[in-house]
């Protein structure tokens, strides 16, 4: 933490210095970047936070792609909606910076860079990880599928997000892998936290089979978890063809 948290640190105005490079209004991409850091990813809903017009948020977040600091997102399956578009962080460095620096910045600027950081920042840290999560989880979903690891042969693979219409509400599926020449798939749900997955869980994930196209058949389910799973879970996985994923299983992911 020491490069983030201090004023000598390398990482702490590097951020500034790529920005001044690349753009001529700081403070609007600064603006554009922060707010997407706290959790707004669509343009209308970063113009409403940041009081922009959307025109104008939809060509900043155009030339923050190109530069490869914000990446467009579409839910698997729907590339065609429009309205499925989400735009996030490419780069893990500059979402843990905008979300968790430019608060601590009188804190850095006293010295107190690093008190700042067990006081407030390290507590939060699994908010963050919780998100690279599941960028984990879908390499791992296209690492091991393409080598034979699961029950079809992924080739492409993302997250989808929609309406639950058997419940009428929005809901996600952090992790699908699509065998597109058997038209199969798998299903992943992500917890980076610091309790076992328990049955609540387990059954949220079966229940979204069915969300995604009817072109293509789930053949099996996906579990990440950091911190394992309750008995129920483990006795029941191999019954309803779902497979449990630890950390430690994503470390040594290129044994299988």
């Amino acid at each position: 933490m020491e490069q983030l948290y201090t004023k000598s640190g390398y990482m702490y105005e590097e951020t500034n210095n790529l920005l001044t490079q690349e753009f001529r209004n700081i403070s609007m991409y600064n603006d554009v970047i922060e707010t997407i850091a706290s959790g707004a990813n669509k343009i209308n809903e970063i113009a409403d936070r940041t009081h922009t017009d959307p025109t104008t948020v939809s060509h900043a977040l155009s030339n923050l792609v190109v530069n490869g600091i914000v990446v467009k997102e579409y839910a698997l399956m729907d590339e065609a909606n429009k309205r499925k578009v989400q735009y996030c962080f490419k780069d893990n460095v500059f979402k843990f910076w905008y979300r968790f620096v430019p608060d601590a910045v009188g804190a850095i600027e006293l010295g107190k860079g690093e008190l700042y950081y067990q006081k407030v920042v390290k507590g939060r840290i699994s908010e963050y990880m919780g998100e690279v999560f599941g960028d984990m989880a879908r390499y791992y979903t296209l690492n091991v599928g393409l080598c034979g690891g699961l029950d079809c042969s992924v080739t492409s693979v993302g997250k989808w997000w929609g309406t639950n219409p058997r419940k009428q509400e929005t809901t996600d599926i952090d992790v699908v892998g699509l065998d597109k020449t058997s038209k199969k798939a798998v299903l992943g749900e992500c917890k980076f936290k610091n309790n076992i997955v328990d049955k609540k869980v387990y059954d949220a994930l079966l229940e979204r089979n069915g969300l995604i196209s009817n072109a293509y058949t789930v053949v099996q389910y996906l579990l990440f978890s950091r911190s394992g799973f309750s008995d129920w879970v483990v006795e029941h996985a191999a019954g309803d063809r779902v497979k449990l994923v630890c950390l430690e299983d994503m470390y040594h992911m290129d044994n299988i």
